[in-house]
């Protein structure tokens, strides 16, 4: 009744990151490779789930089918490609993977410098109190990820140069090695195009747009495009916002930068399903965190009946 075939269907998107291979115990929001496999057949068990290049060509000519859904991963992570990739072969799942094109090939987002850091920190207190941070105890699980998730707040929304800068002293005072394999290489990417999936354009170095200049943010946007093409030899045709709060996290100057740069689609992080009256450039994606069939399954018939009664 929700999600009906047809006209009146709608498109729930669904929005990954990292599959790891095993579970961290103490950076414990990345689904592992069991969970992954558990959520996609749950899902694949309820809805009807198309290659998103497919589910926006039938939205717009109104012909999905009922209970229609996608898959979604953003950043690039090589777990994408060396656990998520033979789930979603295994299963027969197709999915789409927006990609930061700066971090390919040994590069690490910020962000993963400061998790690392935290993560790994052999000290009992970290004292980052001379960039602003505060001072972390860092003696169990749940103060580490305190820490790491006070201190990713503290900088998500500086200035893309100010955040690199603090991630990078936060590196050496916790004093560890960090990784350079976090990140697909070019050949996995290309491998993963080739096995079916759809790849698409993530910006260059991930900045949120709404706080850069209008301009560097459509260089971003319009650079990360390019280099996939020439990776790939093909056009691409889908964005995703950096983080992709609207109204938060992007600008309307910058749907309308996607727009004019010819994408057929862009996905941001608002949540909702999408009908055949949403706007292409700014489709709802949202994934339930609920780790039991029953609250997972609530939560996602949550999302469709709120955008319903929105309607």
């Amino acid at each position: 009744m929700l999600s009906p075939e047809g006209r009146n269907g709608l498109l729930s998107i669904l929005i990954f990151h990292r599959v790891l291979a095993k579970r961290d115990p103490v950076l414990d929001w990345d689904l592992d490779a069991g969970e992954f496999e558990e959520r996609l057949r749950w899902l694949r068990s309820w809805f009807n789930i198309l290659p998103l290049d497919e589910a926006v060509t039938r939205l717009a000519q109104q012909s999905l089918p009922a209970r229609a859904a996608a898959i979604t991963f953003d950043d690039g992570y090589a777990d994408n490609f060396t656990v998520a990739l033979p789930i979603l072969q295994r299963l027969g799942v197709s999915a789409t993977f927006f990609i930061a094109t700066g971090y390919l090939d040994g590069g690490r987002m910020w962000n993963d410098t400061i998790s690392h850091s935290v993560r790994y920190c052999d000290k009992a207190r970290l004292d980052l109190s001379e960039i602003g941070l505060g001072v972390h105890e860092l003696g169990s699980p749940e103060a580490i990820r305190r820490a790491i998730g006070s201190v990713v707040a503290g900088l998500k929304y500086r200035p893309p140069e100010q955040r690199s800068a603090a991630a990078d002293y936060v590196a050496r005072v916790a004093s560890c090695r960090l990784p350079d394999d976090l990140m697909m290489r070019s050949e996995d990417l290309r491998a993963m195009r080739r096995a079916g999936m759809v790849i698409g354009a993530h910006t260059v170095t991930h900045p949120i747009l709404a706080k850069v200049d209008a301009d560097v943010a459509r260089q971003e946007v319009l650079d990360s495009k390019l280099y996939l093409e020439g990776l790939l030899q093909e056009r691409v045709g889908f964005f995703a916002y950096p983080n992709g709060k609207p109204a938060v996290d992007f600008r309307v100057e910058d749907v309308q930068a996607v727009r004019a740069l010819g994408f057929d689609a862009a996905v941001t992080t608002g949540w909702g399903a999408a009908d055949a009256g949403s706007d292409r450039m700014q489709l709802p994606r949202f994934t339930p965190w609920d780790r039991t069939r029953l609250r997972f399954g609530a939560r996602m018939l949550g999302n469709m009946f709120s955008h319903a009664r929105q309607g």
